[in-house]
């Protein structure tokens, strides 16, 4: 058994020495997480070397090296890495899941690509990929890779992580290729986000483009669930916290001190990226000057910005600003022994980012939006038994965590202003408390428990949908059932109607029963041994005017009324409804498109099926909570079925009507075909050899699984076949 991590860059980086190219393994982030993973699985990687290379000797040279250490290249050329990488990667997925759409490049040709190179990806893991394995899918570049993985290989679990924001369904809706997108993630055993946030997005998306079920925290697929979760990545806590034990360190601390002067120091580290809120720190920072004068001398604020893409014009243009924001705040307010803003626009090592982390005052960490963010982690890390304040965005992902920081609005200028002023009184006992509390989490939630805990849950949701594949109607579950059938001299075969025999319709007086479904119950009740009774939550009046010229039982309203030898008979009485319950009924459908009531005899109903999926889940909860009362006085039922709401008597079930059938006949083979929560009822009501089939998704109530509408009629026609 392998782990095979698949993310755009492989973690290191290839120099050129004396005509001779040398791999220099990187250190930090994802491959210190994954690196300090304790298993005994082999660790491979695949993903980009981060050059493009044309000559063959060179290739091979490079992969002689990379092989070594179970590195596996993926080359680009030039054309893809623009189109991929620059174009639908970083101009297209990046600005949409950080709120910037009015940044997006939308070209054709990027979205090619983008297919292209996953395709590429998914390519160069097939050729190491085994039965076990499990596959560890890093990002957006790749999101539709998990499902051609999937599509080619079986019996491999695969993950994927989304390490930046996931936008809102009104955000995500207008990206063109949103179902391909979201199909591509759902090849994945385990889809996994920052926060539960995005979590929450990327379900809604997955509900209104897929139309797809998610119970809790699972979408139900075909023959499987795909799991949605959240882990918010951690650090190297140790390596930032035992940082100034190291004397070097500690010194090059000492000596950046002197060099800052005896002011405080506010600390900001990004990358170049609009993303990242760098104007308005600024801004904030010099109406902080203006307005409180008391502070100029004594102040600075320490600006790193690492370069990044700044041959995009975007980018190009916010260095521009920066460059001239810093000039004019340094212009206006500095002097020969103060300098306000400290600007370095160059990226710092661990040791030099360790030694400012230790004496900077603040840490201002202000992302307009950001997946995590780690500067805030390590900052608090780092500050040991130090005081220190943190000043983070309510728009890191690393602000659910970090809850002791000062939590500013990333956009509002004045209050991260007053944020600013608010650290500098903070009394040092106050600082040192909220440092202990942050580091008490962080010190647990490392980089190193991230990586185990989605292992962990990865292997824990493999084994599951390995159970609900045991429960599956196929070869071998069906040659069972089949021989009992066969074997069977006297049969009861109870089958419920919408979502079993029939599949669900928008309106539900379109999903008559078919030539092919009537054949076939005709051709299920000429059989003498059989008795076959068709149980649904419909009024008899319909499944007379469908079903009642067939040699079958039927079972109205969920057995309030039965059919038998063509005689209906009724178990309860009518209800006489008063105002109170039907208005309630009625007060919910006008306050939610595309949803009606369905007065039954002995039942109300409420249908939403074709309402939008937050709105339903929010009337339904409503509706419940208002129905409670009256329910109770009238001693009358609240029941919750497939996009429905139904109110009926309580000892009313298909559960009460499969007892009475099983009481009246002595059947050596029972079976049972449902798919709704009150088809559950009938499961669990009929004996345990019982032969109960669930269809869509599992229940633990059945033993047997159908996974769609579909199957249940070549189902049936199999069994008849001699």
């Amino acid at each position: 058994m392998k782990l095979i991590i698949i993310a755009n860059r492989l973690p290191l980086t290839i120099v050129q020495e004396k005509e001779e190219y040398k791999v220099i393994p990187s250190t930090g982030g994802l491959s210190t997480g994954l690196d300090s993973l304790e298993t005994k699985m082999d660790k491979h990687w695949i993903g980009w070397p981060g050059m493009y290379i044309d000559d063959c000797k060179e290739k091979e040279v490079i992969d002689e090296q990379l092989e070594e250490q179970d590195f596996h290249p993926v080359y680009l050329s030039p054309d893809q890495i623009e189109n991929y990488y620059e174009g639908y990667s970083n101009s297209v997925l990046w600005p949409l899941c950080h709120y910037f759409s009015n940044y997006m490049r939308y070209e054709n040709k990027y979205w090619e690509d983008y297919k292209e190179v996953n395709n590429l990806f998914c390519e160069a893991a097939l050729e190491i990929i085994e039965p076990g394995d499990i596959v560890w899918v890093q990002d957006y570049q790749l999101m539709l890779l998990p499902k051609m993985i999937r599509d080619r290989v079986s019996d491999i679990s695969i993950g994927y992580f989304h390490h930046i924001p996931f936008p809102s369904y009104e955000l995500f809706r207008g990206l063109p290729e949103r179902a391909e997108i979201l199909n591509g993630l759902l090849g994945a055993d385990l889809v996994a986000f920052h926060t539960h946030s995005y979590m929450r997005h990327f379900i809604s998306a997955v509900y209104r483009v897929l139309k797809l079920d998610c119970q809790l925290d699972e979408i139900q697929m075909d023959r499987r669930v795909v799991d949605v979760d959240a882990f918010p990545m951690g650090i190297n806590y140790n390596m930032f916290h035992d940082a100034l034990l190291n004397q070097e360190i500690k010194k090059n601390a000492n000596e950046l001190r002197i060099n800052f002067g005896t002011g405080k120091l506010i600390l900001s580290v990004d990358r170049l990226d609009y993303s990242k809120g760098i104007m308005i720190r600024l801004k904030s920072f010099e109406e902080f000057l203006e307005n409180h004068p008391e502070y100029i001398g004594k102040v600075s604020l320490v600006m790193i910005v690492a370069p990044s893409r700044d041959n995009v014009d975007i980018y190009a243009e916010l260095k521009n600003e920066i460059d001239m924001k810093v000039g004019a705040i340094n212009g206006k307010y500095s002097s020969i022994n103060w300098t306000p803003v400290y600007y370095f626009y160059r990226a710092f090592g661990f040791e030099e980012l360790a030694a400012l982390y230790h004496i900077a005052d603040i840490a201002l960490v202000t992302p307009l939006r950001d997946g995590m963010n780690l500067v805030a982690k390590e900052y608090v890390a780092t500050k040991r038994d130090e005081p220190g304040i943190l000043i983070l965005s309510e728009m890191a992902g690393a602000s659910i965590e970090l809850s002791d920081a000062i939590i500013v609005n990333p956009t509002d200028i004045k209050e991260i202003e007053s944020a600013i002023v608010h650290a500098l009184e903070m009394p040092a006992e106050e600082q040192l408390e909220t440092i202990t509390a942050m580091q008490e989490i962080i010190s647990t939630q490392t980089v190193k428990q991230w990586a185990k805990d989605f292992i962990e849950e990865l292997t824990a949701i493999k084994s599951k949908n390995d159970a609900l594949q045991q429960k599956i109607v196929e070869k071998k579950n069906f040659d069972i059932i089949k021989q009992r059938y066969d074997n069977a001299k006297n049969r009861l075969i109870i089958l419920d109607y919408d979502g079993t025999l029939a599949p669900f319709h928008k309106e539900p007086m379109l999903a008559f029963p078919t030539p092919d479904l009537l054949n076939i119950l005709e051709d299920l009740s000429a059989d003498t041994k059989n008795h076959i009774v068709i149980s649904s939550g419909r009024n008899k009046e319909t499944l007379d005017k469908w079903l009642g010229h067939l040699p079958t039982g039927l079972a109205a309203e969920h057995g309030a009324f039965y059919k038998e030898e063509g005689i209906w008979h009724q178990t309860a009485q009518n209800i006489e409804w008063d105002d109170e319950i039907p208005e309630i009924i009625r007060q919910t459908v006008k306050r939610t498109p595309r949803s009606k009531m369905e007065v039954k005899d002995t039942a109300l109903v409420w249908h939403y099926r074709n309402v939008d999926v937050w709105l339903a889940d929010l009337r339904v909860t409503q509706l419940i909570n208002a129905l409670l009362n009256p329910c109770a006085r009238h001693n009358l039922q609240i029941m919750k079925g497939n996009k429905i709401v139904e109110v009926k008597y309580n000892d009313i079930s298909k559960g009460s009507e499969a007892n009475r059938l099983i009481n009246k006949g002595n059947y050596d083979f029972v079976m049972a075909i449902g798919d709704d929560t009150t088809d559950e009822e009938m499961f669990m009501a009929l004996p345990p050899e019982a032969i109960t089939i669930k269809v869509g998704q599992s229940s633990n109530a059945a033993l047997y699984n159908l996974p769609t509408q579909q199957e249940t009629l070549l189902f049936l026609l199999k069994l008849l076949e001699r």
